[in-house]
């Protein structure tokens, strides 16, 4: 009875078990990327115009970035009480959401619609919080493949939540807002003891490269999968019991990668390596000394060893770096050498969120992710217009379609910025500037409305704005360290709002309500008309809803994004340039 039990807490404090819970939680966390299948059912209930749902959709980006207090609760409250909050806030806001579309509670004014869609959205901060910080916790070795495949099921939670939807086949279009409201909740309450840090990096396995490539695996057959039944749903009517059969197989897709933690667990053969990642509790620990001497005279170590040092074995390197140490610590001591001081750390050091926000990197981050991720997120945001300008009637199947594309730019972005940081010790951000330029191109197909262009449109805008998400959380740890990751990546997630605010609350929005009012003839004399006057108006006139129809619609919006992405891709360039040295130093030594 022993043995079992041991195997079994060995199993529920595996890395990869925390893993693989965290995966499913992320799985829910992407309901803010459904809100264009919510917006035209809110539209049509509530009597809103664009810019109005324009205005609802600026609120749910703010929710889902402005993550502070998550960042904050984290080491206050336990990572279980963290997630908590996330459901009570889901539950609240998307649950009173449903409510007043249908007709269950009275018609609230849009201010109070704002803030439900923020509360509500604001629980993914939670839930995102505590799935990275601690699976990056206990993988400090593999930050780029944790961050991009947790961020990248995020992204692919809503043709998740989509698929489930259709299995249900409900006349009412409104229940998809309630099982936004319902099912993250039951998800999180079940997992939410799982997630937590086990003290990962003593757990390294020999066969750790083999489980991520497992992940991987599951990761592309889920994306194609989902892609495959979301495409034969749209062009074939399939009956409710086919229906129910590819959402089954779905469920047991997104379970297979139990299978890692289980035979680690169960099995003898596998047995934890402790070299590998030895150095990292060292450095954990003089970080935690808290003794400002101790730090200053590491960094002297760096400042007076020679280069050849660099080209001993690991062995012999550890033991000159100990003598040196040895000697200015007594040197320090006796006043015989005066110790520099810094006035802040350096890039690949812990920084506070105040000492990198006065770092020119730090914003070139920040802009450089406002002006790429931003005009994704516009995209997602009006995709259910886009589509119906266009004359597709199902926009279900496009907002299903960006999600898997987002999943893979996730999972790829974090893959592949692997590969080039680990391989050729190159700036992480090279491949954001890829990813922007894929982006601009996207933008670009919107605009034109070619045939097809809905697929291809979705395809470039959701592989280059996922991909942000994996790059830019892991080239921040590295940049401006771990100790305050939460922080630090809460601040720079503000870009995500800040941009979608200006690309999609004021100039999407105003020119497509332009463009609708143009073709409705609703303008008079009197009554002052013009692009202009449309962008500036501070209360939208209450008229029945308007629609526009053809590729004018987002043409100009398109184009004015397309721009900003080739100036973010010259932004991250940039910050490449700045970060050369860094990468070498963070990659380079481990290569000779």
């Amino acid at each position: 009875m022993h043995p079992l039990q041991d195997r079994f807490n060995k199993f529920i404090n595996n890395r990869w078990l925390v893993f693989v819970a965290a995966m499913w939680i992320q799985s829910c966390a992407g309901i803010g990327y459904l809100f264009g299948s919510i917006s035209p059912v809110i539209k049509s209930s509530l009597h809103y115009n664009q810019r109005q749902i324009a205005t609802l959709g600026v609120a749910k980006d703010l929710g889902d970035s402005v993550g502070f207090l998550a960042g904050s609760l984290y080491g206050a409250l336990p990572l279980w009480g963290v997630l908590l909050i996330g459901v009570l806030q889901n539950f609240f806001g998307y649950g009173c959401v449903w409510l007043i579309v249908t007709q269950r509670l009275p018609t609230m004014p849009l201010w109070v619609m704002c803030i439900l869609i923020f509360v509500g959205t604001n629980g993914e901060t939670y839930f995102n919080t505590a799935a990275l910080v601690s699976c990056v916790q206990n993988f400090p070795k593999s930050r780029g493949p944790v961050v991009g495949i947790l961020k990248g099921f995020a992204g692919l939670g809503g043709a998740i939540l989509t698929q489930i939807y259709a299995m249900f086949n409900s006349p009412d279009h409104a229940g998809i807002i309630f099982m936004v409201a319902v099912g993250p909740t039951m998800v999180v309450i079940t997992l939410m003891l799982i997630v937590r840090p086990v003290g990962g990096h003593r757990q390294v396995q020999p066969s750790d490269g083999l489980s991520f490539t497992f992940i991987y695996s599951v990761c592309l057959l889920l994306a194609a999968y989902l892609m495959g039944i979301m495409l034969v749903e749209d062009f074939f009517d399939l009956n409710q019991t086919v229906i129910t059969l590819f959402t089954s197989i779905l469920f047991i897709l997104l379970l297979l990668p139990i299978v890692i933690p289980i035979l680690l667990s169960f099995s003898s053969k596998h047995r934890p390596t402790e070299e590998s990642l030895l150095p990292v509790p060292q450095k954990e620990e003089s970080s935690k000394s808290g003794h400002d001497m101790n730090e200053v005279i590491l960094s002297e170590v760096e400042d007076e060893k020679s280069s050849e040092v660099d080209l001993l074995s690991a062995l012999e390197r550890q033991k000159r770096i100990a003598q040196l140490q040895a000697k200015l610590f007594q040197a320090a001591a006796e006043g015989a050498v005066r110790v520099k001081r810094r006035k802040g750390p350096r890039r690949g050091e812990d920084f506070t969120l105040m000492q990198a926000l006065i770092k020119a990197d730090f914003w070139l981050i920040f802009f450089s992710l406002l002006l790429g991720a931003g005009s994704g997120l516009t995209v997602i945001d009006n995709l259910g217009q886009m589509s119906e300008s266009l004359g597709y009637d199902n926009t279900h199947v496009f907002v299903s379609m960006i999600s898997i594309w987002n999943f893979l730019g996730r999972v790829g972005g974090g893959y592949f910025s692997e590969i080039v940081v680990r391989d050729y010790a190159y700036p992480r951000p090279v491949a954001m500037a890829i990813a922007q330029a894929i982006m601009a191109v996207g933008h670009f197909f919107f605009a034109m409305g070619w045939p097809g262009v809905m697929y291809v449109g979705t395809l470039l805008i959701g592989l280059g704005y996922g991909a942000h998400w994996a790059i830019v959380p892991a080239a921040a740890s590295e940049l401006f360290g771990l100790k305050n990751f939460a922080t630090l990546y809460n601040f720079l997630t503000l870009a995500n709002p800040a941009g979608s605010l200006v690309f999609s609350g004021l100039i999407a929005s105003s020119i497509y309500d332009y463009e609708a009012e143009k073709q409705a003839h609703m303008h008079s004399p009197q009554k002052p008309y013009g692009l202009l006057h449309t962008m500036l108006e501070i209360a939208p006139r209450l008229e029945k809803t308007l629609k526009c129809n053809g590729t004018i619609c987002y043409f100009l919006t398109s184009l004015i994004m397309s721009g900003l992405c080739i100036i973010a891709v010259v932004l991250s360039l940039i910050l490449v340039y700045r970060t050369k040295i860094v990468y070498a130093n963070l990659y380079g030594k481990s290569r000779t």
